[in-house]
């Protein structure tokens, strides 16, 4: 589910995209004035942008490079419990089951 706001931003870039087109289509064709077509490519562009940093700052899904950076460093902290002289095996079932905790719904 998007936000009205994330929507609002996808609608206007796509207006702005179908109006680019069209008005670099128009613009090559009546005088093909460089400036003007430079100008509509760039707004149409800057649009591009704008709904790609809408659309990855709204997405709840984390990135997996994210997800592995956490499993080294609870790793590491496992590693140093046990060498503390925590018991290897029950800590690991402990990490395990909240693991199955943190992912129900």
């Amino acid at each position: 589910m998007t936000s009205p706001a994330v929507r609002t931003i996808r609608i206007s870039c796509a207006v702005i995209f179908v109006l680019g087109i069209a008005g670099m289509i128009i613009s090559s064709i009546a005088g093909n004035n460089v400036g003007v077509v430079t100008t509509i490519g760039v707004t149409t562009a800057i649009a591009a942008l704008a709904l790609l940093i809408a659309s990855v700052s709204s997405s709840p899904v984390r990135l997996d490079a994210f997800d592995e950076a956490d499993a080294q460093i609870l790793e590491r902290q496992i590693v140093e419990l046990v060498k503390s002289g925590t018991n290897e095996t029950a800590l690991r079932s402990i990490v395990r089951d909240a693991t199955k905790l943190g992912r129900h719904p």
